[in-house]
């Protein structure tokens, strides 16, 4: 089992910065591909952007290409997301989740891909 803990959610302006941090726990997501996600109030939850689990292929929604980039650290078994010229839209609930199987080379952007999930971290972003 894993246990997923987003952090680094917050209140910012429109146009500045924030850096997410997902801490893994219970396992390594050294082998696992993993992936963000956002849900914001009213709409349903939607793909952000995804690694596989060697940081070798990345997948981005269109909507933030260009200004959030997702990495990892498998050494400390934590995945990040920096995202970038905020917009107002941005605001949502933000989480990780991570997959269950090993050794995956691509990156997903399917929620059901995913087996592992953190409580999510709220990033509001003010115009």
């Amino acid at each position: 089992q894993v246990q997923l803990v987003e952090s680094g959610g917050g209140l910012v302006q429109a146009g500045g910065s924030l850096r997410l941090s997902c801490a893994a726990s219970g396992r390594t997501l050294s082998r696992s591909a993993a992936g963000w996600f956002r849900q914001a109030p009213g709409k349903e939850r939607e793909f952000v952007a995804s690694m596989s689990w060697s940081g070798g292929t990345t997948n981005t929604a269109g909507s933030v290409k260009g200004r959030f980039t997702i990495s990892r650290d498998n050494t400390k078994n934590t995945v990040y997301l920096q995202m970038n010229s905020l917009k107002a839209e941005g605001t949502a609930v933000y989480y990780c989740a991570a997959s269950a199987i090993s050794g995956r080379g691509f990156a997903s952007s399917n929620p059901l891909e995913y087996a592992y999930w953190g409580q999510g971290t709220q990033v509001t972003v003010s115009s």
